[in-house]
């Protein structure tokens, strides 16, 4: 594959990861009751931006480890069976999040753990400080790793078969695309609109994010597949 056939998976499978809605649904419930506590503009400002900072390393952390696992487990030299398990997962996950991502109910409740969304939704009425809504950021990622796990896996598979300049772009590129909803919405807060407006676009358009995260989840796996299983494979016979 070619380094630049890598990025664009790469960049692909961290759109995916962008189109799911843990994070942001954090987000806007973190404004909102920043907003509701009649804190400055400013302070939300701040906020937020720690959530996004917080969000985005963690999402640095868990793709450099699962790099950093799969070169020791694999070196630079991938099974063809990992690249079909890592279709088969990609794949897996979009079926998953077509059929359930969102709670069958009014709103934008996703499929999590119940423990997991109650923590979540506690931690951001408590949250009053920068290093708070930091933590916040990171949790949120972990929360969502169920769907995330699988670009991010076959993201780290592509990434350890480049050189070393290129895997610290492709960890770039992947790291600001998965943040790119995020970044919207901060941005959208940030420039003074209002959280029932952005609500309600989210509510209007949420099996359309379903739709199209599902969908790229299949795309890709079926692409990595036929290029990383399918083509040796027929090209060896």
């Amino acid at each position: 594959m070619t380094t630049f056939g890598s990025l664009a998976i790469i960049a692909l499978a961290a759109l995916v990861h962008a189109s799911f809605q843990l994070s942001v649904s954090v987000l806007t419930l973190l404004s909102g009751h920043a907003i509701g506590a009649k804190h400055s503009q400013a302070k939300v400002l701040r906020l937020t931006t720690s959530f996004v900072g917080g969000a985005g390393i963690m999402t640095l952390f868990i793709l450099t480890f699962v790099s950093f696992v799969l070169t020791r487990v694999v070196g630079s030299s991938t099974p063809e069976y990992l690249w079909a398990i890592g279709s088969g997962l990609l794949m897996g996950v979009g079926i998953a999040v077509w059929a359930f991502y969102y709670r069958r109910q009014k709103g934008t409740s996703l499929w999590i753990p119940r423990s997991m969304a109650k923590y979540l939704s506690d931690r951001t009425k408590a949250t009053k400080q920068s290093t708070e809504a930091f933590g916040l950021g990171l949790s949120s990622v972990i929360g969502e790793l169920i769907f995330i796990a699988a670009p991010i896996v076959i993201s780290a598979l592509v990434l350890i078969h480049l050189q070393p300049v290129w895997q610290l772009v492709g960890v770039g590129i992947y790291t600001v695309i998965s943040l790119f909803s995020l970044v919207v919405v901060w941005v959208l807060i940030g420039s003074g609109h209002t959280l029932s407006r952005i609500q309600r676009w989210r509510e209007e358009n949420k099996y359309f994010l379903q739709f199209a995260a599902g969908s790229g989840l299949l795309v890709l796996g079926f692409f990595v597949y036929v290029n990383q299983v399918l083509g040796p494979t027929l090209g060896g016979s």
